[in-house]
């Protein structure tokens, strides 16, 4: 047992040293940083903590290993990688990072729309290998005369939509249900609205319920013309489907800031030059990412505080009831 009285927080990794583990280590006696499943073997009796950005799951066996486990604060909106649902049996409270991060991640996925249609890397490298000179940069696709189809219409999607309205495009949605005072034209059967688009636009959670919705069947409703844009999870796509749509032109183009198995993205999207791909950079300037972080640090504070969460998810409610 560690004679440290702090309580003691069990970090999953590394997470931004000068916001959260900074502040963090002032009140509390924090472990795993460097050895994860060190401290867990060592630590997990004591642990009422944890602190996560995903890229280590917070799954149900690691909390069935935290008896005295009080909180998970995890870094970042989408809370896949944690076990929500196990940790609301055990009376833990998770907690995730909204709202700071909604214009950073729509921002990005406009550019991403642009890049991939307007094909910019693509025009970059024609420009860096010297081939301009020889002949003009052939002419390609246009945002003009698309039709939008956003997958999850939740603060992010709203934002993203509120900056698709900016360049006069029709916009409709696909949720499990619609969301009241929308003016968007609301879609239950996502092939449905795949057919009636060009362009879809995932902002979606990941999950057991979301994984592979986008299949080689919304793929083949998309249509040749057809663009897809990722800034949701890569779980959501089918990625060999994907792959399989880009190779034969069942679709037009892809933009991806996600990933089935980050930062693993397999060669054959890596060599199809009919993709845009990023690494996983939605919210990833200084400016959100500290946002994001103080508000991991503001969660853990408040609990231990007794002031209770400050940003609750959906399984883990506050106050109780």
């Amino acid at each position: 047992m560690s004679e440290d009285t702090r309580p003691v927080l069990l970090l999953t990794g590394m997470i931004m040293d000068h916001v959260v583990e900074r502040q963090l280590k002032e009140r509390f006696h924090l472990v795993g940083a460097e050895d994860f499943e060190g401290a867990l073997a060592a630590h997990g009796d004591e642990v009422r903590g944890v602190v996560t950005r995903g890229s280590r799951g917070v799954t149900a066996a690691v909390i069935e290993r935290l008896p005295k486990l009080e909180i998970i604060s995890n870094f970042g909106v989408g809370y896949d990688s944690v076990d929500a649902a196990t940790a609301a049996k055990h009376g833990v409270m998770v907690t995730n990072t909204p709202d700071v991060l909604n214009e950073e991640v729509a921002d990005l996925a406009l550019g991403l729309l642009l890049a991939t249609i307007r094909e910019i890397p693509q025009a970059d490298r024609y420009v860096r290998d010297g081939k301009w000179k020889a002949a003009a940069f052939p002419l390609g696709a246009t945002l003009r005369g698309r039709s939008i189809g956003i997958v999850g219409m939740g603060r992010i999607g709203r934002a993203i939509a509120k900056r698709i309205e900016a360049f006069g495009l029709p916009i409709a949605y696909h949720t499990r249900g619609p969301v009241p005072d929308l003016p968007y034209p609301h879609y239950l059967d996502l092939v449905a609205m795949a057919r009636d688009v060009d362009t879809l636009i995932l902002i979606l959670p990941g999950g057991p319920s979301t994984r592979g919705i986008v299949n080689a069947e919304v793929l083949a409703a998309l249509g040749p013309n057809g663009v897809l844009i990722n800034v949701a999870r890569g779980s959501v796509v089918d990625e060999p489907a994907l792959i399989e749509a880009l190779k034969a032109r069942t679709i037009l183009a892809a933009g991806l800031d996600v990933f089935a198995d980050e930062p693993n993205v397999p060669e054959a999207l890596r060599a199809l030059d009919n993709v845009v791909l990023l690494p996983h950079v939605g919210s990833a300037t200084h400016f959100t990412r500290t946002a994001m972080g103080q508000l991991v640090v503001d969660n853990v504070i408040s609990w231990f505080d007794g002031k209770g969460p400050v940003t609750p998810v959906a399984e883990t409610p506050w106050p109780k009831g």
